[in-house]
């Protein structure tokens, strides 16, 4: 039997937005920074700059390193002042936080596995980098934080998945080794090529229902329980 199993968080347990659909987030998400930009009296850029920085910004980093939110902010609007930036970041992130879907077996998952003495953790990137602290609240909104065992944002760790300091930093979390445990996540790439780089079993779920993977989480305690 498995010691602990480890989730991605979003499309896994909570549902946000498909990859389609965040450019229309992201126009919301500035938006909302413009928005409390001018009611603090901050000048900022003109549109065409600022949407051309936007532009600019809307991509990964090399190596799987994480560049976090606030700096990506920092460079589009030309804010230097950290209180600010910590409220840009906030008003960012609402859209994404308002789009939110927790999946009806995501917590009776988490709590069958812990009844059964299996440890539980989240591993998650995060869009564009932004705090790990805004996401630690977010569980709590949904009533996850008690459910699991470790949470690690790839802002805590400096890296993202599929990197593998972030899944090693999880582990040594757990007091754990990779083959102790099951990743259970919705990116071929981040969920399952960062796990087995560790030799750790993964398995797929897809939400949509579309394609040839698990669909609910109740196949994970199978695994999990799996000699």
């Amino acid at each position: 039997m498995k010691k602990a199993v480890i989730f991605d968080l979003g499309n896994t347990l909570i549902s946000y937005y498909r990859r389609q659909e965040f450019p229309v987030i992201l126009r919301e998400a500035i938006e909302n920074c413009i928005e409390e930009l001018t009611s603090k009296g901050v000048v900022i850029p003109d549109d065409q700059r600022v949407w051309l920085r936007v532009k600019e910004q809307d991509h990964g980093s090399p190596g799987n390193k994480v560049y976090p939110l606030s700096e990506r902010l920092s460079t589009i609007f030309g804010v230097a002042d950290a209180v600010v930036l910590d409220e840009l970041c906030i008003e960012f992130m609402k859209p994404i936080f308002r789009a939110a879907r927790l999946h009806d077996d995501a917590k009776p998952t988490l709590k069958s596995l812990r009844d059964m003495g299996v440890k539980t953790a989240i591993i998650s990137n995060t869009p564009w980098g932004s705090p790990a602290h805004l996401w630690r609240r977010e569980l709590r909104r949904h009533g996850l934080s008690e459910l699991v065992d470790a949470a690690v944002f790839c802002g805590d760790v400096g890296w993202r998945k599929p990197d593998p300091r972030i899944f090693q930093h999880t582990l040594d979390k757990l007091g754990l080794e990779a083959g102790d445990c099951l990743f259970v996540g919705d990116d071929p790439r981040w969920d399952i090529e960062g796990p087995k780089a560790l030799s750790m079993d993964a398995v797929l779920i897809d939400r949509t229902g579309r394609n040839l993977a698990v669909h609910t989480l109740d196949y994970v305690i199978k695994l999990a329980l799996k000699e």
